[in-house]
């Protein structure tokens, strides 16, 4: 089998970051890090759980929910997919930021947070949750499209 393109990345030339993972026609995949790849701090299940249901409700309930098509973890525990239509990049990033600074805030009741409602409603950390979100947020206080690019942090070491 062919090695898929998220495969061909080399995760050890970035960290912490919203990158443009792949675009389809007028669908964009960006690979969201939290923590850097291989670097022996990953993001628990309980707070990854608990960024899901916060980043997918806030995503779907912001002024570009029409063109959200997924939020959710990788299975290494590193960061997030977010596939977008149609939506240009800026956006992209200002959504990002908006949400996690959302999650970094939120107090209450998580959304989706019971049996009824999740398959796994008790793994959950909002405290975890609300610290985990700080470094991405830091790292894209002044970020710029032209930051997307894997090629352009793998030029800046």
């Amino acid at each position: 089998m062919e090695k898929i393109a998220s495969f061909q990345v080399d995760h050890t030339k970035f960290s912490v970051g919203m990158y443009i993972s792949r675009i389809d026609g007028d669908i964009v995949t960006y690979d969201i890090r939290m923590v850097k790849p291989n670097g022996g701090v990953y993001i628990s299940n309980p707070s990854l759980h608990t960024i899901e249901h916060l980043f997918a409700t806030y995503a779907r309930n912001s002024s570009v929910a029409d063109k959200i098509i997924y939020v959710g973890p990788m299975g290494c525990r590193t960061g997030f997919y977010l596939l977008t239509r149609s939506l240009p990049h800026n956006e992209a990033i200002s959504l990002v930021k908006d949400a996690y600074s959302f999650i970094a805030g939120f107090d209450g009741e998580i959304p989706g947070c019971s049996e009824k409602e999740c398959g796994n409603y008790l793994e959950h950390d909002l405290e975890a949750a609300k610290k985990d979100v700080l470094p991405l947020l830091k790292r894209l206080e002044n970020y710029t499209e032209e930051m997307l690019s894997y090629q352009w942090h793998t030029d800046k070491k």
